[in-house]
């Protein structure tokens, strides 16, 4: 039987003290090596299947690990990085991190948009748009919950390959072409939507970035409400400083 940190200390949770045991193991691991099931774990351990699933699943909430259903536990892959300078879509910067990047579609139709999205889009009330719903997976770990709307005149995209394709590469090729955006980056506590899709628990801190990006004619394309798990994905800005006017003059 495994020794269990803190087993001596009758104030330490078992589910606890397996927890750090397992985060010890996850730091000597690779990202998408296994963990033991949960079976394994009541026999090593000796406790309940509650209490093995309650030790993995804060590793879970932390990101240190993403569950499959039916086939196991793994070992998440290090925390992503965006770069808030550019307009590089969650598809191509995943690739060129070296991830394989995954979507499951929620939802995907035209509906009347609300005052918000007709607001963003400039278009009347009352307007129809088309609305897109993604969870955006890199090597199988959910990052972000994508909430896209888009003015009528790209609904095309709906014909396209939402789950394995890129949004932005389909909107190009329908000759819609992102050229420059705006974003505004929050924090807001995940919603009960937000713990089932991402896998996170209900109330947690997520980051929140809504952007409305523009085509080449300087018209909305675009208006995005993106939901991150921080301890899976960051945001980096470069920016420069400007000097108030009574300073001296750089070099």
């Amino acid at each position: 039987m495994t020794s269990i940190p803190g087993r001596g200390d009758r104030f330490t949770p078992r589910y606890v003290a397996i927890e750090q045991e397992l985060r010890a193991r996850v730091a000597s691991l690779k990202p998408h090596d296994a963990l033991p099931s949960d079976a394994e774990l009541c026999t090593e351990f000796r406790v309940s299947r509650m209490t093995a699933r309650a030790a993995v699943k804060q590793l879970v909430e932390d990101g240190l690990v993403y569950r499959e259903p039916g086939r196991g536990t793994y070992v998440a892959p290090p925390v992503v990085d965006r770069q808030l300078s550019n307009l590089l879509g969650f598809t191509a910067e995943m690739a060129a991190k070296g991830l394989v990047p995954t979507s499951t579609v929620l939802e995907a139709r035209v509906a009347v948009g609300d005052e918000s999205q007709t607001e963003q889009l400039g278009l009347p009330a009352g307007s129809e748009v088309v609305v897109i719903r993604r969870v955006r997976r890199a090597d199988g770990v959910p990052l972000v919950l994508d909430h896209n709307t888009l003015p009528l005149r790209c609904v095309g995209v709906l014909d396209t390959d939402l789950e394995n394709g890129s949004l932005h590469a389909a909107l190009v090729a329908q000759g819609v072409i992102p050229a420059r955006g705006t974003s505004v980056v929050t924090a807001e506590l995940a919603t009960p939507v937000d713990s089932e899709q991402l896998s996170v628990k209900r109330g947690s801190p997520l980051v929140v970035e809504r952007r409305l990006i523009r085509d080449t004619r300087g018209l909305p394309m675009e208006w995005t409400e993106s939901r991150y798990v921080p301890e899976r994905y960051k945001i980096t800005a470069q920016f420069t400083v400007e000097l108030p006017p009574s300073a001296p003059a750089r070099d």
